[in-house]
C-alpha cells in the first residue's frame, strides 16, 4: 500500500453540525463534568437490567441530538451505530423506537471513529444530507459480558482500566460550517502477543501508532502542525507505550498527546487504575470538549485516533491474544488545502 492509498481524501469534507452527550455519575464527578449535556446519577437509567439501561443512554443521547441538528428521525439517511455488547444490542434496542436507517457497526472502542470515517464517506461521496453516528458503553454490561458480574467482586489489576458509561452523538451534514472532517485513515489489525484481558491499553497502542504514523506520512505533516493528537482510550499504559512506539517512528507527539481514557477520569481521586475505556469514552468526550474547541477556533486542526480491543473472551478463554485497531478522523476548524494541515 503506497503512503497516498493510506489516506481517504474527502472531495467534499462534511460538516458535523451537532453533536450530543450523556455519561453516568462516576464520569460526571470526573474533571470533563462541565462539558457533557447530560449527567445520569442513576446507573439504570430508570431500566430494570444493565442492557436495557444502555439501550435507554443511546436513545436519550440520539433524541437530544435530533433536537440540536433541528431534524426528526425522518430527515436522517443513515445512522451508524454502536456499542461493545454481542450483536451490537444496546443499539438495535435502542433504535428500534425510531425509522431512521440504521447500520449496525463494531469496533470496540474505535467505534465512534469508524461511525464518522463511514458516515463521512456517505455526506461526501453521496450526497446524504444527515448521517449520524452514535455510540456507547455501559460499565456493568460490559464488565458481566468481558470479564466478571459485578457481584463476583473479582480484583482489578493495576493496568485494568474502567468502561466508562458514556454515550457520544454527531451528525453530519454537507454544510459549511466548522467544524469538518477533512481526511480519513482506516485502521490495520496489529497483534502484540497481549493475552491479558485486562491489559487493552498495551494491545491497542501499536495499532495507534502504526495508524498515526501512516496518516502524518502521507499528508506529509508533523504533529506539531495539530492542536491536539487525541487517542482513545489507551490509558496511562497504553499512552507511555504509545509515545515509544511513536519516537521509534520518527515522531515526538508528547507535547499534543490526549487520550481520552485519562483525561476521563481522577485516577487518584477515583481509583480507575490505568483510566477510562469504552465506545462512550472518545465519542463523549471527542462530542462534549473538542468539537466546541474545534468550532469556536480555539483548535484549528486534531487528529482522532481511537484505538480499539478487539476482544473475544471465548478466544481469550483459549489462550488467543488480543488484536488491536485504530482509525484516524481529521477534525478542522476550516476545510484547508489538500496536503495540508
Amino acid at each position: 500500500m503506497t503512503e497516498c492509498e493510506n489516506l481517504i481524501r474527502l472531495p467534499n469534507p462534511p460538516s458535523i453540525a451537532a453533536w450530543s452527550t450523556t455519561v453516568g455519575k462516576k464520569e460526571g464527578e470526573g474533571p470533563l463534568r462541565n462539558f457533557f449535556d447530560e449527567i445520569e446519577t442513576d446507573s439504570y437509567f430508570g431500566q430494570k437490567t444493565w442492557e436495557a439501561a444502555e439501550s435507554e443512554l443511546q436513545r436519550r443521547t440520539v433524541l437530544r441530538l435530533f433536537e440540536k441538528a433541528g431534524c426528526t428521525e425522518h430527515d436522517v439517511g443513515c445512522l451508524f451505530a454502536g456499542d461493545l455488547i454481542n450483536q451490537c444490542t444496546s443499539s438495535t434496542y435502542a433504535l428500534r423506537h425510531f425509522d431512521t436507517p440504521y447500520l449496525g457497526i463494531f469496533g470496540a472502542c474505535s467505534t465512534f471513529a469508524e461511525g464518522l470515517l463511514l458516515g463521512s464517506c456517505m455526506v461526501s461521496g453521496l450526497s446524504v444530507k444527515h448521517c449520524a453516528v452514535l455510540t456507547s458503553s455501559h460499565f456493568s454490561s460490559a464488565e458481566r459480558q468481558f470479564r466478571f458480574p459485578l457481584s463476583y467482586g473479582g480484583q482489578r489489576t493495576p493496568n485494568a482500566q474502567w468502561t466508562c458509561t458514556a454515550a457520544g452523538a454527531a451528525m453530519l451534514t454537507p454544510a459549511e460550517a466548522p467544524p469538518f472532517i477533512r481526511g480519513l485513515c482506516a485502521g490495520r489489525v496489529r497483534d502484540a502477543g497481549i493475552t491479558d484481558a485486562s491489559n487493552m491499553g498495551a494491545a491497542m497502542a501499536p495499532a495507534a501508532a502504526d495508524t498515526i504514523a501512516r496518516y502524518l506520512s502521507a499528508t506529509r505533516t508533523r504533529p506539531a502542525d495539530y492542536d491536539a493528537i487525541v487517542t482513545g482510550d489507551l490509558g496511562i499504559v497504553g499512552t507511555r507505550l504509545l509515545i515509544q512506539l511513536m519516537e521509534q517512528n520518527g515522531y515526538d507527539i508528547r507535547s499534543v498527546h490526549r487520550d481520552c481514557g485519562v483525561m476521563m477520569f481522577d485516577s487518584k481521586r477515583q481509583d480507575t487504575h490505568a483510566g477510562g475505556s469504552g465506545c462512550g469514552c472518545s465519542a463523549s468526550i471527542i462530542c462534549g470538549y473538542f468539537l466546541p474547541k474545534l468550532q469556536s477556533g480555539e483548535y484549528q486542526n486534531v487528529l482522532y485516533a481511537a484505538t480499539g480491543a478487539l476482544l473475544s473472551p471465548m478466544l481469550c478463554q483459549q489462550g488467543e491474544s488480543i488484536p488491536g485497531i485504530c482509525h484516524v478522523v481529521h477534525l478542522s476548524h476550516t476545510v484547508g488545502e489538500e496536503g495540508k494541515a
